[in-house]
């Protein structure tokens, strides 16, 4: 199997693909399709930028393009459930990009935004419904949505849902969509948890898999740094103006770090925006548009917020703090090195990360090479160029998971001097022919 013509997909769908330059499927592709348009239910292990959306996407589309039925009123044919806002937009983007020959219509709903319109456009029901488990359960609350049509129902990123507290959710939505049903459900990982939730959901599954739950991107050359916390951002000014960057995603492991970083790159003269949970759906959009454009060649985010990024030409993933879930580092770093591209991956490591550091290189079963600090750069003494902290606000280290106390400071912080845009141009596409794939992951409900 080379080329998506041999699935035997119906006409329109294949001419979108054409349209779009898509040729050759990729692995989960090659191994799940087949699968899903025989009708088998589906348990899918694959890391990002796989390909995983296409996976169920046209196996669905070539489903209801064969077999067209009137919408129900405040129902849907295929309930998708994602665990953010930023991947449920990326795959409705996606289905309506590989359907836009067909005579179907599809929603996406998720929270941060008002309800009503949402209410009102499932009024007459929708073919392909993506959501969030937290606003489907509203919806269906206040009387405005029925899974009693469901015919496919797909899962995806279902262990990124867990860690955000779906699981009851899930657990309901099942109780309430039809038995008779196909089921597709895609994990990253799959840990004895995800494993007993895919058994509720599935039936005798078919079962695939590219690659181990916990290997990282072939053609990224990872490289950690020793510095204190005190440097490290020091050590990423130089890095962002002195390294041919053509877009750099930073990672930090809350939100408040996240804006504290952009509000010290500004004092730098480098252009940087933030996104996380606590900026609204418009600041979210607007900053990966920029990102995505290149008009912002910089953007922080934490681990939830980076689910939904699917940016081409990511040249650099910076963990400016390692985190404290070997598989997020696995997650964080397939961020570049797409599309066949080639990637660089380097982490800032204080000493009290050391211990992130032992369990990531443990978890992905290689070490990670440990680089000097670049030329040139003269760390500062610990406190330097910092922005006041809130008292007893750790400077770095562990982070337990509680709340960060006071207000983010949002991603702005460009009125500082003229902040400079710095690095090559963008990348101008991908040409025809080229593998696809890669949905990405992200942001808040």
């Amino acid at each position: 199997m080379t080329n998506f013509t041999d699935f035997g997909l119906s006409a329109p769908i294949l001419k979108a693909l054409e349209g779009e330059g898509y040729v050759t499927p990729t692995p989960i592709q090659i191994q799940a399709i087949p699968l899903v348009l025989e009708g088998r239910d589906l348990q899918g292990i694959a890391q990002t930028g796989t390909g995983k959306t296409a996976a169920f996407a046209l196996p669905i589309l070539d489903h209801f393009s064969r077999e067209a039925k009137p919408t129900q009123r405040r129902g849907c044919r295929s309930l998708i459930l994602s665990p953010t806002r930023e991947l449920t937009s990326q795959i409705a983007d996606n289905i309506r990009t590989y359907g836009r020959f067909l005579r179907l219509s599809t929603l996406v709903v998720f929270g941060g935004v008002p309800i009503n319109r949402q209410i009102k456009a499932l009024e007459r029901g929708v073919d392909i419904l993506v959501a969030t488990p937290g606003r489907l359960l509203d919806l269906i609350d206040r009387r405005a949505l029925t899974l009693e049509h469901v015919e496919i129902l797909v899962l995806d990123e279902a262990d990124q849902m867990l860690d955000l507290g779906f699981i009851h959710a899930l657990r309901r939505v099942v109780k309430l969509v039809p038995k008779e049903r196909q089921t597709l459900f895609f994990s990253a990982t799959m840990p004895k948890t995800i494993a007993t939730l895919a058994d509720d959901f599935l039936t005798n599954p078919a079962k695939v898999a590219v690659k181990p739950s916990a290997t990282t991107a072939e053609r990224v050359n990872q490289q950690v740094m020793y510095v204190s916390t005190g440097q490290k951002q020091g050590l990423l000014a130089h890095v962002l103006n002195n390294e041919p960057i053509e877009r750099a995603l930073v990672f930090t492991r809350t939100k408040h770090g996240a804006d504290r970083v952009v509000k010290l790159l500004a004092r730098d003269n480098i252009v940087a925006a933030a996104i996380h949970g606590n900026k609204s759906q418009g600041q979210r959009e607007r900053a990966l548009a920029e990102f995505r454009t290149g008009a912002c060649r910089v953007l922080i985010a934490t681990d939830i917020a980076a689910r939904g990024i699917d940016v081409d030409g990511v040249s650099h993933v910076i963990n400016f703090e390692l985190p404290n879930v070997p598989e997020s580092y696995v997650h964080r770093i397939g961020r570049t090195a797409r599309a066949g591209a080639d990637g660089i991956a380097m982490s800032f490591c204080n000493g009290e990360e050391r211990a992130y550091l032992r369990d990531i290189q443990r978890t992905t079963r290689q070490d990670i090479p440990v680089v000097a600090l670049p030329k040139g750069f003269t760390p500062e003494p610990e406190n330097a160029g910092q922005l006041a902290k809130p008292a007893g606000k750790p400077g770095g280290g562990r982070n337990p998971g509680g709340r960060p106390g006071g207000r983010p400071q949002g991603a702005e912080g460009r009125n500082a001097g003229k902040p400079r845009r710095f690095g090559g141009q963008g990348r101008q596409g991908e040409g025809g022919g080229r593998r696809f794939g890669g949905e990405g992951r992200a942001g808040a409900r």
